[in-house]
């Protein structure tokens, strides 16, 4: 009874994106997405995203040190060279960070529970501006892993999941995401 008061929500509640703006519609994919691969048992693994954010806190910290330091600037010139020093170098660790470790993706799961296989899914997506081509890719969150498979993609124009009026057709694409899963799935099986 609970899939279907869920199922008839979504019916009444049909999400919907700005047709004019990539970012909404992109954003609504990739939102739409990441439930359908939690609906496949996939748990989401914040580990990248919170080591993120640790990051990020440790610059907010340096910048309020630097602003509510005690003394006034010619007594505080040295503390405040050092905070500039270290708010440059924990900026650019993010950055090589994100560059290096999530790239493109919006989405880290761990393995399925019950599974053999050592490594979780690792999703990407992009649309280009002045595209309407939105392609999906689904690889392993370790590529260097022996249990790594191929990454496989789906690329796809918007228009064939959105109406005219901007809302997200959720059948057709949880359908053609669900289908990329399980082609990533069997060729796990495959090796």
């Amino acid at each position: 009874m609970a899939s279907s008061s869920s199922k008839g929500s979504s019916d009444k509640n049909p999400k919907k994106a700005n047709l004019n703006d990539q970012n909404s519609m992109k954003h609504l994919l990739d939102e739409t997405v990441t439930e359908v691969v939690t609906s496949k048992g996939y748990a989401e693994d914040f580990t990248l995203s919170n080591t993120r954010l640790f990051i990020g806190v440790i610059i907010i910290a340096i910048a309020l040190a630097a602003q509510f330091y005690p003394k006034k600037f010619p007594e505080n010139r040295d503390f405040l060279i050092a905070c500039i020093a270290l708010y440059v170098l924990f900026n650019i660790l993010l950055q090589f960070f994100m560059y290096t470790k999530e790239k493109n993706a919006f989405l880290f799961t761990h393995p399925l529970t019950g599974s053999y296989n050592s490594t979780g899914l690792m999703i990407s997506s992009k649309l280009p501006r002045f595209s309407d081509e939105y392609t999906l890719t689904i690889a392993s969150s370790d590529p260097k892993s022996i249990a790594a498979n191929k990454p496989v993609k789906l690329s796809k124009s918007v228009t064939k999941w959105f109406t005219k009026d901007g809302i997200l057709v959720e059948g057709l694409f949880w359908n053609d995401v669900s289908k990329l899963i399980d082609d990533y799935a069997d060729d796990r099986k495959n090796h």
